[in-house]
């Protein structure tokens, strides 16, 4: 396999492999181009995030800034909305449900490095899959950690460190966050 292929199913890989180092780079001056279009240029944007994405539906709209490392793992549905300053680092599938609301300075984290610092010192890294339902809202300031699902019709409060799976239908909220209540 090669390095993306090691990355993308969880196999631990070379972060700096210079296939992925140019994917990185490609993806930042997209993502650069973005971040530079005034906010009424929405067909442009559009145009963008769609060659961005993996898959992208319609009537998604993302407000400006935003930090991605790859792009095309990242799969949304349609009616999306992801407020400013959005980060992902999308080494593994990231994957959007449809009518989702995701608030601003939100970052979804699939990637991992190693706990033992000689593997660290050789630019290791592995990471795992983020998956989020649909009719989920994602408050303010939430982080995502690598692994998480959090299922269909759950509101994630803001402020949230996500460390685990969400079942659906849940209201959750904390550092780390946990379940309290079914949503209405």
């Amino acid at each position: 396999m090669n390095a993306y292929q090691k990355m993308v199913t969880g196999e631990k890989y070379c972060i700096n492999d210079p296939d992925l180092v140019e994917t990185r780079y490609k993806t930042r001056d997209l993502t650069d181009k973005i971040n530079a279009l005034g906010p009424r240029e929405v067909v442009q944007r559009t145009a963008y995030l769609k060659d961005l994405f993996g898959e992208m539906g319609d009537n998604v709209h993302i407000e400006k800034p935003i930090r991605i490392d790859y792009g095309m793992n990242i799969k949304m549905g349609s009616d999306v909305f992801i407020n400013f300053n959005w980060t992902v680092l999308d080494c593994c599938p990231v994957t959007i449900g449809s009518r989702v609301f995701i608030g601003p300075n939100t970052s979804f984290y699939t990637a991992h490095h190693p706990l033992n610092a000689a593997e660290r010192a050789e630019h290791i890294g592995f990471a795992e899959p983020i998956t989020i339902g649909n009719d989920v809202w994602i408050g303010g300031n939430v982080t995502i950690l690598p692994g998480v699902t959090i299922g269909d019709g759950c509101v994630i409060g803001a402020g949230s460190l996500v460390t685990q799976d969400i079942a659906p239908g849940m209201i959750a909220v904390g550092s780390p966050c946990k379940a309290v209540k079914p949503a209405p």
